[in-house]
């Protein structure tokens, strides 16, 4: 249905992936398009949303330009619909061999959730394009720096705890990118439909992480 792929090149232009969870499909559509205004490029939709096949399709036909993918990705069977929809990349905040492996047999991003070090290094060995450390919140950046110190191969994404206020210490300490959720999209200003504060919002994140990009 869809062919584009992954694009790693809109990624690493600012690689923070925005978590999105729970919210309808008219929501999202308005929250996108301030999203990729803002330079944004990373979007992940969560398999626990209500209607989340139609809302990953929906965003794959009018927003091109992003990379849309489905997180809370727990198994195989959520694997099969998330990809049916046209999933571009795979987030998952556990660690499923399984999952990993199809993934990586049919060439698709995929972010494992993992924590300690044995189970983050498990992660990258089977494959993982970058390494989830869920949840980030528990350790903070020290965490990141203390895990790269003997693993520095591995690319990791603390998700879960990430701020406008913290995120320059993830990137610091070592990390090539972050999934940020609640902290990135301003509930507030969602509930009231001030999308323009929602973009400002996002470029005040954005701005923090220039300097590493």
């Amino acid at each position: 249905m869809f062919d584009q792929p992954f694009s790693w090149v809109k990624f690493y232009k600012n690689p923070l992936v925005g978590i999105l969870r729970g919210y309808s499909l008219e929501t999202i559509d308005k929250i996108a398009g301030a999203y990729l205004k803002s330079g944004f490029y990373t979007l992940e939709i969560t398999m626990n949303t209500d209607g989340v096949g139609e809302i990953i399709k929906t965003l794959r036909a009018d927003y091109p330009d992003l990379n849309i993918g489905a997180g809370t990705v727990c198994n195989l069977a959520d694997l099969e619909k998330a990809l049916e929809a046209g999933a571009q990349f795979i987030v998952t905040p556990i660690l499923d061999p399984e999952v990993i492996k199809e993934c990586v047999n049919r060439n698709i991003p995929i972010f494992p959730g993992a924590f300690t070090p044995t189970e983050i290094y498990k992660a990258w060995s089977l494959g993982a394009s970058a390494v989830k450390v869920f949840p980030a919140t528990q350790l903070g950046p020290k965490y990141i720096k203390d895990v790269l110190a003997p693993l520095n191969k591995i690319k990791l994404l603390p998700t879960g705890g990430v701020s406008k206020d913290n995120v320059q210490e993830f990137f610091k300490a070592g990390a090539v990118g972050a999934g940020v959720g609640s902290t990135l999209f301003h509930k507030e200003y969602i509930q009231a439909g001030n999308y323009d504060a929602l973009s400002e919002h996002f470029l005040e994140f954005k701005d923090k992480i220039e300097p590493f990009l």
